[in-house]
């Protein structure tokens, strides 16, 4: 069943709905965030929903990022991946430290460079790709 992303022109914030093919067109699409009617189609890719299965079956084969915690712009690009496999919004936070890896910043640079970071909830980012 396809997923379409609307924009709320009440709230400006984007949404996902699920619904058949026939269902398109002839469904009421309200907000989730407000409850609002006027919302608006947001056109990009075409995109299904999957199973876990097969997105994990897409993921990148784990014998390949031998090394790749010496390569941030690769560790930002896979981790850009699998969120983007994963179908969610993980917020802000989560781009941006993706932004620094990606324009070449290592992990223990944008570690140290956050200091709303509570080392004891998480571990160092090197660690998450070992």
């Amino acid at each position: 069943m396809p997923v379409y992303e609307y924009i709320c022109k009440n709230c400006h914030k984007r949404f996902e709905i699920q619904i058949s093919y026939s269902e398109y067109g002839s469904e009421k699409i309200i907000c989730r965030h407000c409850g609002s009617d006027q919302v608006q189609r947001k056109i990009n890719r075409f995109r299904l929903k999957r199973s876990d299965v097969n997105r994990l079956a897409e993921m990148p084969d784990p014998s390949h990022m031998d090394g790749i915690e010496e390569d941030p712009q690769s560790l930002g690009r896979m981790i850009r991946r699998m969120s983007q496999e994963s179908g969610e919004d993980l917020g802000p936070e989560f781009n941006e430290v993706v932004d620094r890896l990606e324009s070449g910043q290592t992990p223990d640079e944008i570690e140290k460079s956050l200091p709303d970071m509570d080392n004891d909830e998480m571990p160092p980012a090197k660690d998450i790709v070992d």
